[in-house]
């Protein structure tokens, strides 16, 4: 069946106008089929001519012809009669039929009934009306002191809201209890005015509104005395001066802004839906909004928002200043709707914990030209330190510079400020000050001007601290105000409560008062508004439902504070008592032709208190008048009434009572018809409810069919759709025994409705009325059942804390969802909002699932599935409470102490005073004594024994047992084998190393350092020494002598390794020594230690590696890293392209001591690229590029083919191989030979030359050049005049040289003279013919000489390399390694290229 969703205002009237149309259709077409039956009835009595037989009362045939008592009388007497002749049989006969016919007739008129009324329904709910005055308003002249009553009939859809009027201005009955009531049943709405006075002589007006339009209906009251009619009010003498906005919009509040809660600095929305009639974009409604009954105005403090939709009002930057009570009025064409809710700011964080609130209310008074009166509210202090003072500060108008007014903190709260400008404007701010420190400032003033006071009042000048002035009225110098009195709190929602008290005695000058609140079993006191509030009464909102608090209060003038009044008495946050709501959902379960059985759910709202009972009152569905049906109440909400009449349709309603009263009652059920149900389906299910409701999943519950059917119920199916659609689909594919199912798969936030169907042996039975709909959404604050064994009396338990819970709610308690009532397997107790479930004595047999439900909450419920792995291990913590033992944190240990001492130690999680221990040792107690000592400490737990003398005797089995009060403990260690000679092993060690320590020693043992410059220190630190003790250092046994000596007595003693390299690896040593003994500490560099050392070195000239840089050589090009220092153990590589580089002969990897190279040899394009070098410590890897590619290799490229042809000169170039001396002394008349070798590609031209003049070759003197090699100058017969300096030029195209050479000839007889060398000059070069495409042959004479005889050089030998062509590349040619003597020469500055800076 489809599910239609009915807006809520449309509900009721619905159902009235249905139950209205409902019996007057009946009762018009009864009336027609009656008129119709009698005109028929009297036509046949014309013609048939009654006899005595027919005169007997007629009597009507059962539907399904069953023959009853009467039947059987009837025809024993008509078959006792049948003498009487055909013509008596025959009008019986007839009778029958009409009686028969009657019945049909009736039948027939209830089924049109039934159709018009569902074709009328629809109609009415599908078709939209605006409202309509059935019977309207009449007017009433009534005397004084009577009551009058003015009621109407109005209809529409949507159902109207109807307001009442008195001379355009609302009614409202709360103004003047007593005197108004307005009622609305049944679309007739009433109102009743109760003892007029002359005063209510007006014109009312009813006013019907819905979203369709607007209907008025108006009547005049006229009021007399009986004195005479003069003293009566005309209605049209009295003016119209209520105001009427203009646009004449009616409004009608939807969702209203609740009680807000707000903090210092945020910001918060206030917003009220609202319907307009008529909704026009261009006139929105006049809205007001007030706080604390004043006006507010659009600022930047407050805007203000108005549509055809909402009224809205920001606060941006909230301050305390805008705490209060907010009203928002809006004006309707027949007077204005209203909706107020109270805001509260608390105050923000403070900047140092401690401190005061911020001031508020800061004002400016008296103003003149050259002083302001400052004013302010003091704040609250709940928990803080009493307020001391305040500070006042000033700002220009404009500025944002804040000077503060008083040196010291002033007590009151006034001020004059001074030295103010004359026409200046300045705003004001205030802080607070106490002992932790000061408050944030208040908000700022309003702007106020210095001018001159307009008028001045008597003032009285007091002192403060004799520096400032502050200006007091005599009526105020009456210091703080007294006490509050009596503090009373009451009952108002189930989250505030209505607090007043009693006036102070002292009222002078009264701001306010502040309201604190402490929750029972708490010593912090809090805030319940932080601005004072003017009136003695005020409801405290926000409070947690079910908790109980008490409250206090405190005066406040501007001196401060007053004491706090009393306590009040404690009390628990409930609704205040009231009488229930109605029932609802009343439904059928039954009937058997006399009596119908229905049920219906509890009320939405209890009132306060627990419902105890139910009245029931039926009624036939073509009357309106109620019958009470039962006198004493029904405490269940199942109940079956009889004394029915078969066939007859009824209607039910229920009312619910509790210690307040009876409520309201229900709306009227549908009509339901008594007839015997005699289907072989069960009936309906009841009572649907839900439970654990989350976000994704809920429980469903319900009661079993009261009608079974023809067999038992064997199960149940349950349907779901979404809130609003028909569309239900069955949950459970197979029919579930139980009467819950936990439904799962839900969107959170969505609104579901269900429906469950009964089973048996013959079919799917009659569907349970729908549910209410419920969101798939967890309450706030929501817990779940909690599983835990108590600490102290080791019983397992479920608990649950309730988030919500009032006076009257109780914790229900169920096992797999059937109560568990008074089992004796479990016991329930409640302590405020927590309930606990207690297993009397848990085993397999109490597994299953448990939940629990809070009644009288909104569905506060959880569930928890107790399983056989949870409950197990319950059970062991369970046995471990009720049979105690002591709780050890470590088992018996040992550790080995200095001397080698051997402590046994045990660590319990708690001792007490009187523990009582002992330890065995191999089946035998160890007591205190000489050799053992055992003692413990209460506060860590420890219990130890020491043994002084640790030795092989001691192997074995340890045990200690502990005894403390009626929990006990023992643990054991196994210590032999292996395990006990590692013991006395290290035993041994420490008490030789307690001797050691006797003499001097090593503190700390040989490490290494590694310095900034990459120097690697061998340390150690050293003790117990004296001026005597010696140290040495050795290397492999061989000892080291370091430049500067170690001091012993410094601590530490250090050997540097300088450019450390795999040559440093060995064993070394150092030795401590005295007469006290000797101590020596070895450190082997090798294996990973070096590695360690090379790592330590990388780290640091890694970092200190500078970019890479390009040299060009003549055997290629070189990239260059300087770095502190560089060996070849280092980790480093070459990447070129990102692909590592292995040294070859064409790269070629290699380094100095503070440089790393890599050498492109001949390089070509493909060398080209992005090159990188990796210098990596183990952990961080530092990187160092070059981009050799575009214009940096075309010149790099260029100044290598230089170098390689100038070095290629250099090598080929004419030289003097060897053979020459530097001088020749020889004897008169003896022959001279100088020979030498000569060398040069191609082969050299060689001149020799005399004191710069060229020796030609003659019979004395014979110059000879064989085989291109071995020059030869040979005089024959020297005499003194060959004394001189002899030179050799030897030169080919590539350059050449000079060698000179000094002889002396001295004479027969006379004493050899000392050889003189000559001075070396430089012979210029001689000019090299540039080379042809094919090689000249080599000249082995000289071709030319020279115009001018070249100088000798002053140096012994001199060589110039010639000029090479850069664009003709010298061809790669082997040539012989000149020998050790001669050296390579250093191109010229032109020819070499830049080397950049280290960095």
């Amino acid at each position: 069946m489809a599910s239609k969703v009915i807006p809520w205002y449309k509900k009721k009237h619905v159902s009235q106008v249905k139950t209205d149309y409902a019996y007057h259709h009946s009762k018009h077409v009864v009336k027609q089929q009656t008129e119709r039956k009698f005109s028929s009835k009297s036509a046949s009595q014309v013609q048939a001519q009654p006899t005595e037989a027919m005169a007997e009362p007629a009597y009507t045939i059962p539907v399904f012809r069953q023959r009853t008592a009467e039947d059987t009388e009837e025809y024993q007497r008509v078959s006792s009669n049948v003498g009487k002749g055909l013509v008596v049989i025959q009008e019986e006969l007839h009778r029958m039929r009409m009686a028969t016919k009657a019945q049909v007739d009736s039948l027939a008129i209830q089924k049109e009934v039934k159709d018009m009324m569902k074709r009328r329904g629809d109609l009415l709910e599908e078709v939209p009306k605006m409202p309509d005055f059935l019977v309207a308003l009449r007017p009433h002249t009534v005397w004084e002191k009577t009551p009058v009553k003015l009621f109407c009939t109005v209809e529409g859809n949507p159902r109207p809201i109807v307001k009442w009027y008195k001379g355009g201005v609302p009614v409202d009955p709360l103004n003047a209890p007593g005197k108004y009531k307005i009622e609305s049943k049944y679309g007739v709405h009433s109102l009743i005015i109760s003892r007029c006075v002359v005063s209510d002589t007006a014109e009312y007006s009813a006013v019907a509104t819905n979203q369709h339009g607007t209907a008025t209906s108006k009547a005049t009251i006229i009021v007399k005395r009986p004195g005479g009619a003069s003293e009566s009010c005309q209605l049209g003498l009295v003016p119209h001066l209520t105001e009427i906005h203009p646009s004449k919009l009616e409004v009608t509040l939807l969702e209203r802004f609740p009680v807000s809660f707000g903090v210092e600095g945020n910001s918060i929305k206030l917003v009220c839906t609202m319907v307009v009639v008529p909704d026009l974009p261009n006139v929105p409604p006049l809205a007001q909004w007030y706080r604390d009954d004043k006006l507010l105005k659009p600022n930047k403090l407050a805007a203000m928002s108005v549509s055809g939709s909402a009224a809205c009002l920001t606060l941006p930057h909230l301050a305390k200043d805008d705490e209060g009570l907010f009203t928002l009025r809006i004006f309707t064409k027949d007077g204005t709707a209203e909706h107020s809710a109270y805001l509260f700011v608390s105050d923000a964080a403070p900047s140092v914990a401690g401190a005061p609130g911020a001031p508020m209310s800061v004002k400016a008074y008296d103003i003149n030209s050259d002083y302001v009166l400052v004013a302010w509210k003091p704040p609250n202090t709940v928990n803080e330190a009493p307020i001391t003072g305040y500070f006042v500060d000033r700002c220009e108008a404009g500025t944002d510079t804040w000077v503060q007014c008083n040196d010291s903190p002033v007590k009151v709260c006034k001020y004059p400020v001074h030295g103010l400008s004359l026409g200046h404007s300045y705003h004001f701010r205030v802080r607070a000050v106490n002992k932790a420190g000061i408050s944030r400032p208040s908000r700022k003033s309003d702007k106020v001007t210095a001018i001159d006071a307009a008028e001045s009042e008597r003032l009285q000048v007091i002192k403060i601290e004799g520096k400032y002035d502050i200006m007091i009225k005599d009526d105020e110098l009456e210091g703080v105000p007294s006490a509050p009195g009596q503090i009373v709190a009451t009952r108002n929602t189930k989250s505030s409560v209505f607090v007043q008290w009693e006036t102070p005695k002292n009222q002078k000058n009264l701001v306010g008062y502040y309201i604190d609140g402490r929750a029972v079993g708490s010593k912090e006191w809090f805030a319940c508004n932080h601005k004072p509030f003017r009136h003695n009464r005020f409801v405290v909102h926000g409070l947690i439902p079910g908790e109980t608090y008490v409250f206090r209060v405190q005066a406040v003038n501007v001196f401060g504070l007053s004491e706090e009044s009393q306590e009040s008495s404690p009390i628990a946050v409930e609704p205040a008592l009231a009488t229930p709501s109605a029932p609802y959902g009343i439904t059928m379960l039954s009937s058997d032709g006399s009596s119908i059985t229905v049920a219906w759910k509890s009320p939405k709202h209890c009132g306060g208190s627990k419902v105890n009972a139910y009245y029931i009152d039926k009624r036939d569905a073509d009357t309106l008048v109620w019958k009470e049906f039962n006198l004493s109440a029904v405490t269940e909400r199942v109940c079956t009434v009889d004394n029915l009449k078969d066939g007859t349709f009824y209607e039910f309603r229920i009312q619910a009572g509790n210690l307040a009263g009876v409520g309201l009652p229900s709306a009227p059920s549908v009509p339901m018809k008594c007839e015997a149900w005699t289907m072989a389906e069960p009936g309906p299910a009841y009572d649907l409810s839900f439970s654990e409701v989350r976000g994704e999943s809920l429980v469903i519950l319900w009661k079993a069919p009261v009608y079974t059917g023809a067999s038992a119920v064997t199960g149940y199916f349950v349907d779901m759709a979404d809130k609003g659609s028909s569309e239900f689909v069955t949950l459970n594919k197979e029919a579930v025994s139980h009467c819950y199912l936990q439904v799962t798969g839900l969107e959170k936030g969505k609104s579901y409705v269900f429906r469950v169907c009964g089973v048996n042996a013959n079919g799917v039975g009659k569907p349970s009325q729908l549910s209410e709909p419920v969101c798939a959404k967890a309450l706030p604050g929501t817990k779940e059942i909690v599983a835990g064994v108590d600490e102290e009396t080791g019983d397992i338990f479920l608990s649950l804390e309730a988030c919500e819970i009032c006076e009257t709610s109780k914790f229900l308690w169920s096992k797999n969802y059937k109560p568990v009532g008074d089992c004796p397997r479990v016991t329930v107790t409640a302590k405020g909002r927590t309930s606990r479930l207690t297993f009397t004595n848990p085993d397999k047999d109490d597994l299953g699932r448990y939940s629990v439900v809070v009644t009288d909450t909104d569905g506060v419920s959880s569930s928890h599935t107790l399983t056989e792995d949870a409950l197990n291990t319950m059970l062991e913590l369970s046995y471990a409470i009720k049979h105690p033992i002591v709780p050890l944190k470590h088992s018996l240990n040992y550790e080995i102490l200095e001397k080698g001492h051997v402590r046994f130690w045990v660590q319990a999680v708690k001792l007490s005073p009187s523990v009582s221990y002992r330890f065995i040792v191999n089946d035998k107690e160890v007591t205190s004594g000489e050799g053992h000592k055992i003692s413990h400490d209460v506060a860590s737990g420890v219990i130890q024994m020491t043994v002084d003398h640790f030795t092989r005797s001691n192997e074995g089995t340890y045990t200690v047992q502990i005894h403390d009060g009626k929990a006990k403990t023992q643990s054991s260690l196994v210590l032999v084998g292996d395990v006990f000679k590692a013991a006395l092993k290290e035993a041994e060690f420490q008490r030789k190393e307690h001797i050691r320590k006797q003499g001097p020693h090593f503190s700390e043992y040989l490490y290494f350092t590694v310095t900034e410059d990459c120097t690697v220190r061998l340390a150690c630190k050293v003790a117990n020494v004296k001026k005597e003790s010696a140290f040495h250092w050795y290397k492999e046994d061989e000892e080291i002598v370091p430049e500067t000596p170690p001091n012993v007595m410094s601590g530490a003693c250090a050997l540097p390794l300088p450019l450390f390299s795999r040559k440093d690896q060995g064993v070394y040593k150092a030795v401590l020594s005295d007469d006290r003994g000797k101590d020596t500490s070895t450190f082997d560099i090798s294996g990973k230690v070096f590695d360690d050392i090379i790592n330590a070195i990388a780290h640091i000239a890694g970092a200190s590696a500078s970019d890479l840089v390009m040299q060009c050589t003549p055997e290629g090009i070189r990239l260059q890293c300087y770095m502190s220092y560089y060996t070849e153990e280092m980790k480093t590589v070459w990447k070129h392209k990102g692909t590592k580089i292995a040294s070859s002969e064409k790269m070629r990897i290699g380094g100095a001591a503070e440089m790393a190279w890599m050498q492109i040899c001949d390089p070509s394009d493909k060398e080209k690229g992005q090159y990188s070098i990796e210098i990596s410590d183990g952990v961080t890897t530092h990187t160092r590029t070059f981009d050799l590619s575009g214009q940096a290799y075309t010149d790099a490229y260029e100044e290598y083919l230089r170098l390689k042809a100038a070095a290629f000169a250099e090598k080929n170039r004419g030289r003097v191989v060897g053979g020459l001396p530097d001088v020749a002394t020889i004897m008169e008349e003896k022959s001279l030979s100088l020979t030498c070798t000569v060398w040069g590609e191609p082969t050299p031209e060689v001149s020799w030359f005399k004191n710069e003049q060229e020796v030609a070759s003659n019979e004395h003197t014979k110059v000879t050049f064989d085989g291109g090699k071995f020059a030869s100058l040979v005089i024959n017969k020297v005499t003194p005049e060959d004394s001189g300096k002899y030179s050799i030029n030897v030169r080919n195209k590539y350059g050449g040289e000079f060698v000179e050479i000094t002889v002396s000839v001295y004479k027969h007889g006379e004493q050899i003279p000392e050889p003189k060398l000559g001075q070396a000059k430089t012979a210029t070069p001689a000019a090299t013919p540039a080379p042809s495409k094919s090689p000249a042959p080599p000249a082995k004479t000289p071709t030319s000489t020279p115009s001018k005889a070249p100088t000798p050089a002053q140096s012994q030998k001199s060589s110039t390399p010639a000029s090479t062509p850069g664009s003709t590349p010298v061809p790669k040619s082997p040539t012989p390694t000149p020998p050790r003597s001669v050296k390579s020469p250093t191109p010229p500055r032109f020819m070499k290229s830049p080397t950049p800076p280290r960095k």
